[in-house]
């Protein structure tokens, strides 16, 4: 059934700008307006201190809810980890499938492609992070699992119907061509787990790479005379890059460099979430190896990380608390920014006119107290008043 309410915010952000006292007025799960006076329907009020923004976009989510993608392809799967999400505020999200074989690939995807044709609103497409890496850069990625690209590769990873797909791959280990063609069958293309010098990242621009993933990790670090693939992020100003703000993948210096070069405009916060998340486990398996959760922390016995113990609100605070950033800068990073990232930024990411309703409501905190996607209360312990 349609419906046509208004949800009162104290302080709104939009995506782009906080404002104060404003009344979103929602008609069939859309954002049909924003205006400053009481609308006559239904009003939900946030409490006062509070802050309406828009859902959080996270690009990056290998599990979560006790389960991975890559343990099992499903739309069964899909959904326990849109549902752990959503408990933090995330209504837009990528599954990840972590470096795995052609066939497991091929069920991922027609696992997305399934559970957005059965109806869940928070998943927009794939993220493929590999197999197609730098074997020194591989981290946590199963050295198995990590192989050269064919040309007929571009095929596969096309054929995902519904959303969008972001590959994560190694531009250095790319066969001529194949990031161009990627680009031309609209794949968006990351450069990750990658030993690229910044000459081959420059390349790699000019073929179609927009974007890194989880900048500083896994890739070539900054040196005075040899940039790598964190000097050729951090000095380009068009490329994008997700970032994990969880204090144990990046230090807190690093990630204020970052804002500084990218700003919040280029710059996006990721989870890197594993299964995990929304559990109280304290370990979990991946390829066979147990990964130990401690002090928020996710690490095999050798130490290696493995993923993050992370939500989007959590790493929206961390942002504010401890890196510097605004309110403001913090919640676009987590919101407009992912949306433009991957091409969505004219469906989600933003308070304006005609853009689903997808909403988290924050306390003075920046906890999340209510969540809403395509218009559905998830949460409904807000006081509803009739106008």
């Amino acid at each position: 059934m349609s419906e046509t309410f208004a949800i009162h915010a104290p302080q709104l952000f939009d995506g782009e700008a906080m404002h104060s006292d404003a009344f979103v007025l929602v008609r069939n799960g859309v954002i049909a307006d924003v205006v400053d006076e009481k609308p006559d329907v239904a009003v939900t009020s946030l409490p006062e201190g509070s802050i309406l923004a828009p859902g959080f976009i996270d690009l990056q989510v290998n599990g979560g809810g006790g389960v991975m993608l890559n343990d099992d392809p499903s739309p069964k799967t899909i959904a326990k980890i849109a549902a752990a999400h959503l408990s933090f505020g995330t209504t837009s999200f990528l599954p990840t499938l972590i470096s795995d074989t052609r066939d497991k690939m091929r069920a991922a995807i027609a696992a997305v492609d399934a559970a957005i044709a059965h109806g869940e609103r928070s998943v927009i497409g794939i993220h493929l992070e590999g197999p197609f890496l730098n074997p020194e850069r591989k981290g946590v990625h199963p050295q198995a699992h990590i192989i050269p690209a064919r040309n007929d590769d571009a095929i596969l990873l096309s054929v995902l119907k519904n959303g969008v797909t972001l590959v994560t791959l190694a531009p250095e280990k790319a066969p001529q061509g194949f990031i161009k063609e990627l680009k031309q069958r609209g794949i968006i293309i990351a450069a990750g787990h990658t030993d690229a010098t910044a000459e081959d990242i420059k390349t790699a621009f000019a073929d179609g790479v927009t974007g890194f993933t989880h900048l500083y990790n896994a890739m070539s670090q900054l040196n005075s005379r040899a940039p790598g693939a964190v000097g050729a992020c951090l000095s380009d100003d068009a490329s994008f890059a997700g970032i994990i703000a969880d204090g144990h993948h990046v230090s807190v210096e690093a990630l204020r460099i970052a804002l500084k070069a990218k700003t919040a405009q280029k710059l996006f916060l990721v989870s890197d979430a594993m299964a995990s998340l929304g559990t109280e486990a304290k370990s979990f398996t991946l390829f066979g190896e147990d990964i130990h959760v401690a002090d928020g922390r996710l690490a095999t016995a050798s130490g290696t990380l493995a993923g993050a113990q992370l939500d989007m609100a959590s790493a929206v605070r961390f942002m504010v608390e401890k890196a510097g950033a605004s309110i403001g800068e913090a919640l676009m990073m987590a919101t407009s920014t992912p949306a433009c990232f991957i091409g969505l930024d004219q469906k989600i990411g933003r308070i304006t006119a005609g853009l689903r309703a997808d909403f988290v409501a924050l306390d003075s905190k920046l906890q999340v107290v209510d969540t809403w996607l395509a218009g559905q209360n998830n949460s409904p312990s807000l006081h509803r008043m009739k106008a």
